[in-house]
């Protein structure tokens, strides 16, 4: 499942973060790329465990702590801390697919990528190039979205990130280690508690949606880990 979740970050959240990363310290972003990655990774990145990228990544963490979309579609478990990119001057990142495994920058427990997440910090109008395009079962989707959404994706997809042309591309990005590993199953539980949600605004049938709620837990208990 593909998923643009708009306005992750308020106004003024991601203002506290572009004012922020004008200082900021970046270094060659093959610094935490895997061996499949490394080959095919230009761009920048802060020091993930820096003061900056803690600082930083707890907005977005607290951002995502209080975004009912997130929450539903992810069915997070752990979220890995935010990292911060930037791409200029041609810059890019070829065809890749995000480690399996990863280990927390923190405390060195495994981490199992299960969704990949991008965060838009700069606006389209800031940059040409530096669409991010996820392969799917539809085809290539190309994703380029305004300052402040995310985008939420599988992380066994096959991803670009296009060369630079113009200005520069900031972003967060970052994966999720769902209670429910499998995409098929998140998916199903995502357009039941959509479902569920809009009968609920409605006011329709009580028994209804007490009846497709209790699916949905008894789904969820049945997946999760």
């Amino acid at each position: 499942m593909l998923l643009a979740l708009p306005s992750v970050l308020s106004a003024e959240q991601l203002k506290r973060c572009r004012d922020a990363l004008t200082r900021a310290e970046w270094v060659d972003g093959r610094a935490t790329a895997g061996y499949q990655g490394a080959s095919v990774k230009k761009n920048q990145q802060l020091v993930e465990t820096s003061p900056l990228a803690r600082e930083l990544g707890g907005i977005v963490l607290g951002a995502l702590e209080r975004n009912s979309l997130f929450i539903s579609a992810a069915l997070p478990n752990r979220v890995y801390p935010p990292m911060f990119n930037r791409y200029e001057g041609s810059m890019e990142f070829g065809n890749h697919v995000d480690n399996a495994v990863r280990l927390h920058p923190l405390d060195g427990s495994k981490f199992r990528t299960d969704l990949s997440a991008t965060l838009f910090l700069a606006s389209p109008d800031e940059y040409d190039g530096g669409e991010l395009l996820i392969e799917d079962n539809f085809g290539v989707q190309q994703v380029k979205l305004p300052a402040g959404d995310m985008v939420l994706y599988p992380a066994s997809s096959l991803h670009r990130v296009t060369p630079i042309t113009r200005g520069a591309r900031i972003a967060s990005f970052f994966w999720i280690e769902s209670m429910v590993r499998d995409d098929a199953e998140r998916a199903l539980l995502f357009d039941l508690d959509t479902a569920i949600q809009r009968l609920a605004a409605t006011q329709s049938d009580a028994q209804a949606r007490l009846s497709l709620t209790n699916c949905y837990h008894n789904l969820l208990r049945k997946w999760a880990l």
